[in-house]
C-alpha cells in the first residue's frame, strides 16, 4: 500500500501569502504542501476537468470570481468588492444557463426567504423552495426526548434535510442555494443533494447569522474558544 502524503494544513502555512508555490509559479512551499506533495491528486483534478460540464462550471465561477471585483485597471493594491454574494449567484446561475434554482431554507428564516424567492423569480428562474420541516416528522421518530426539543412542551416537528435534498433531486433542481440551515443538517442536505449546491448564507442563532463575528472577536469576548469546549 503507498504511503500517503502528510496532511495539508495550508490555514497556518509558514510561507508568507505572496512567496507561496500555490500563488507565485517559483514559490516556496511545506513539507506537507498539496500542490507539491499530492502530485496525483493535482493530476485527478486535470483528468475531472476533461469533462465539457466540469470545464463550463469551473470557468464560469471563475470569471464570476473576477467580475466581483472593481477598479482592476488600477493595480491589486485598489482592487474592491462591487457584489453582494446573493448578485453574484444570480449571475453564476445565468452563465450556468440554469433553468431551476431550489432554495433550502430553514422556517426561522421564512421572511427572508420569501424575498430570495421573489428575487430568482424576478430574474426568470423557476424557483423552487423547500423548508427545514417539510414532511411533518415527529421528533419521536427519531428518538428524541420531550426535554430534548425547542420546545419541550408541545409536538414538535424535525427539521428534515434528506427530504429537502431528495424534494430537490426529484424535481431536478439545476442550483440548490442553502439558506440557513442548522449546523449538521447542511451536512445532511449536502450528502444527499445531487446537483451544484451554493450556500448563500450560515446560521448561526446568537450573531444574527454572522458566524464570523465570534472569529473576529477571538482575542476578546470569545476568547474562551481557545480552551476545549
Amino acid at each position: 500500500m503507498a504511503k500517503k502524503t502528510p496532511l495539508p494544513t495550508c490555514a497556518v502555512c509558514p510561507v508568507n501569502v505572496p512567496e507561496r508555490i500555490c500563488r507565485t509559479e517559483k514559490g516556496k512551499a511545506p513539507s506537507n504542501c498539496p500542490s507539491t506533495r499530492s502530485i496525483d491528486i493535482v493530476k485527478e483534478t486535470l483528468e475531472i476537468l476533461k469533462d465539457p460540464e466540469v470545464m463550463e462550471a469551473v470557468r464560469q465561477a471563475s470569471i464570476q470570481e473576477g467580475e466581483g471585483y472593481g477598479d482592476k485597471d488600477k493595480g491589486y493594491a485598489h482592487i474592491r468588492a462591487i457584489k453582494p454574494r446573493i448578485q453574484e449567484t444570480v449571475e453564476f446561475a445565468k452563465k450556468m444557463k440554469f433553468k431551476r434554482i431550489c432554495l433550502i431554507f430553514c422556517i426561522g428564516m421564512r421572511k427572508e426567504a420569501q424575498i430570495i424567492h421573489e428575487i430568482f423569480t424576478v430574474n426568470g428562474f423557476e424557483t423552487i423552495s423547500v423548508m427545514c420541516k417539510a414532511g411533518a416528522v415527529s421528533k419521536e421518530e427519531i428518538g428524541l426526548l420531550r426535554e430534548q426539543q425547542i420546545d419541550p412542551g408541545s409536538f414538535e416537528t424535525m427539521c428534515n434535510p434528506i427530504l429537502q435534498a431528495l424534494t430537490a433531486n426529484y424535481h431536478q433542481s439545476d442550483l440548490n442555494v442553502i439558506f440557513g440551515l442548522c449546523v449538521g443538517h447542511d451536512a445532511l442536505f449536502l450528502k444527499y443533494a445531487k446537483a451544484y449546491n451554493t450556500v448563500l448564507a450560515s446560521k448561526d442563532r446568537l450573531l444574527g447569522h454572522n458566524p464570523l463575528a465570534a472569529i473576529y472577536q477571538y482575542d476578546g469576548y470569545y476568547r474562551y474558544l481557545k480552551t476545549p469546549l
